[in-house]
């Protein structure tokens, strides 16, 4: 089970942090996907950490402005956001996939979801 905390509203140029704790495994064994979805649009990958934290992938429209973390001592992942903008508003989840230092962007290939939390971009 995957439980997510953070987001809420924040102005064009701020900053959020998001988290996402695994219950009942440990963290260690998963990849772990964060990926977004906007009103009326499909949901986007936004990045993956390979498990034993092996390092992560982001997609272009987020490098440099967010980063992934994990701790593994609470098995927790966070995604921090920095200079946001309005283009990044949406829901966004994170998914954890069994799966040995690797990741994917697909969101198919996930076989645990958060509830998902959501982040407002707005002045």
């Amino acid at each position: 089970q995957l439980v997510q905390s953070g987001g809420g509203l924040v102005q064009p140029g701020g900053s959020l942090s998001l988290s996402c704790r695994v219950q009942g495994d440990d963290l260690i064994h998963y990849a772990v996907g964060w990926f977004r979805q906007a009103p009326g649009k499909e949901r986007e990958a936004v990045s993956c950490s390979k498990s034993r934290g092996a390092g992560a992938t982001y997609v272009d429209s987020v490098k440099g402005r967010f980063t992934v973390s994990r701790d593994l001592a609470t098995n927790t992942v966070y995604l921090q956001m920095t200079r946001l903008d309005a283009e990044d508003t949406a829901t966004y989840f994170c998914a954890a996939l069994m799966v040995p230092a690797t990741c994917t962007l697909v969101p198919a290939d996930y076989d645990y979801w958060g509830q998902g939390t959501q982040v407002t971009v707005s002045s």
